[in-house]
């Protein structure tokens, strides 16, 4: 006997119990994979806003820099950081390059590579004096990464020219500064000497945060360079990717290129190797995934009711096949094969309505800056659902594994029927 046909045919016996299972499955997919869509979405803006400001998506830094990382040394550093920025965004063909298409790359298809330079300086301005922490990098590049530019406050503007930088606004009270005033910096050099600049400030920055307002002030890449002692280096390269989840694989790539070209010296991690946060990250994801796996669980369980009638329905049905010589485990396997295929036909269904879905706001995603308006910290705060082959086989796999689960226990009952009393049921 064909088991498969004969799940086939029986399930035909009662279409609207059938259908009615179905539905139930059909329901708890669309939610696991529109779920899924959502939280991959929620946890990859996590993961950018944290890799953007700290590491990128995979960190490229000296290895002896990665050791000294908290006391931020200037002369652990990556020489020829220009060069490599350009050879690690042509690798893949996208040809992200620098300047105004930077910014594109990285929202789009190609990767970007930004190079930065992290480094405590004393701040100077008339009579006043204070230590700060100084973020140097590609202008064009940090309006996608840091996003400073975003909380200039009004009469101010970005440091797109060279000599100018921007200064929180809590520095900027404790010197007395303003738009178009000037700033003087001393720094140690990577020699070891004392390096000397003089900037325009452009504008001041706001984001209420006391850790950025307070300490922090960017500039441009090319005159931290000229003032450090270092043309055309930087202490790390932050590459940042279309998907985190690419991270391993792109680590081992450019790994690969850096040892081709001499360069195996250097240290390249994924950002999940980098810190306690992103421990967080995999515990959220793998919290998530047990979620969605127990509501396909209580959406197959109307199966498990449905199978549990059908095995009392067909009680002499079922005596009649065993007292033909059917072993336990084909009863079994017949049963088992109707509440799998129920939720098979349900789970497909599911899982094509949960990519409509993540498909039709996938473009715009939601917009949380007016549930985010009191925390003006530079972040992207578009959630966009995702759709990924691992979501579409956890929708497909969830729900029909469920199905299989409710099916069990009815289907074991059937095999421990006694013959004889299953023969005397009244159909």
């Amino acid at each position: 006997m064909n088991l498969i046909s004969y799940a086939w045919r029986n399930l035909l016996r009662n279409t609207r119990r059938s259908l009615l299972a179905v539905l139930s499955t059909f329901l708890a997919t669309l939610l696991v994979v529109a779920g899924n869509g959502l939280t991959e979405g929620f946890l990859d803006s996590m993961v950018r806003n944290y890799a953007k400001n700290e590491t990128g998506h995979v960190n490229i830094t000296t290895s002896s820099y990665r050791e000294r990382a908290r006391f931020l040394p200037i002369d652990d550093y990556i020489a020829d950081a220009d060069q490599l920025v350009s050879e690690i965004e042509q690798m893949d063909g996208a040809g992200a390059g620098t300047g105004a298409g930077a910014g594109a790359a990285s929202a789009g298809s190609g990767i970007t590579a930004a190079p930065r330079i992290r480094f405590g300086v004393l701040l100077s301005s008339g009579l006043f004096t204070k230590p700060a922490v100084a973020i140097a990098g590609d202008p064009e590049k940090e309006k996608s990464l840091l996003m400073l530019n975003r909380n200039i406050l009004p009469g101010g503007s970005y440091c797109d020219e060279p000599g100018t930088a921007i200064i929180g606004s809590g520095l900027a009270k404790d010197l007395g500064l303003k738009p178009g005033d000037k700033l003087k910096i001393i720094a140690t050099r990577a020699d070891g000497g004392i390096g000397f600049k003089s900037l325009k400030v452009s504008g001041i920055f706001q984001t209420g945060t006391n850790a950025l307002d307070g300490s922090i002030f960017q500039m441009r890449l090319d005159d931290a360079q000229n003032m450090l002692g270092i043309p055309g280096g930087a202490q790390q390269i932050l590459v940042m990717l279309p998907d985190y989840r690419l991270a391993d694989t792109w680590q081992k790539k450019i790994g690969a290129v850096l040892a081709a070209h001499g360069q195996g010296q250097l240290s390249v991690l994924p950002w999940s190797a980098i810190g306690d946060y992103p421990k967080l990250i995999l515990m959220a994801s793998s919290i998530y995934m047990a979620m969605w796996f127990f509501i396909a669980l209580l959406g197959a369980f109307i199966i498990a009711n449905i199978m549990t009638m059908v095995v009392l329905e067909r009680r002499r049905e079922t005596g009649i096949l065993m007292a033909m010589g059917m072993p336990p485990r084909r009863i079994i396997l017949s049963f088992l094969l109707e509440g799998t295929m129920m939720g098979f036909g349900g789970s497909v269904l599911g899982t094509a309505a949960g990519i409509a879905f993540n498909a039709a706001f996938s473009r715009k995603g939601f917009d949380l800056s007016s549930a985010l308006a009191g925390f003006s910290w530079p972040i992207d705060n578009i959630i966009k659902p995702t759709i990924s082959v691992s979501g579409v086989l956890a929708g497909i796999l969830f729900c029909t594994v469920a199905a299989a689960i409710m099916s069990l226990l009815p289907s074991w009952r059937a095999s421990r029927m006694e013959v004889v009393d299953a023969l005397k049921a009244v159909q």
